[in-house]
């Protein structure tokens, strides 16, 4: 059974077709937006929707909280475990 982590990189890559990546390919740590894996808004809305469908978690509504959320992927892992209690 995959990590969190690992399941998590997986989700941006096949939610966001990045078919030239693995999981080992993302920094857990790096940025996922402008730096680090270059993403942008509307990634971030199909990575939001693929994060809500698989895990059932509720996403912040103020757009500072989101970015904090979607920061990395250290900080969509600690979301999902947020929400998971």
């Amino acid at each position: 059974m995959p990590s969190l982590e690992t399941d998590v990189k997986q989700l941006i890559i096949d939610s966001l077709q990045l078919e030239d990546l693995t999981p080992a390919d993302i920094d857990t740590d790096a940025p996922l937006f402008v730096d680090g894996l270059g993403l942008d808004s509307i990634d971030a809305l199909e990575l939001g929707m693929a994060i809500r469908k698989k895990y059932d978690v509720q996403l912040a509504g103020d757009p500072d909280e989101s970015r904090k959320d979607f920061a990395s992927v250290r900080t969509l892992m600690a979301l999902i475990e947020r929400q998971a209690k």
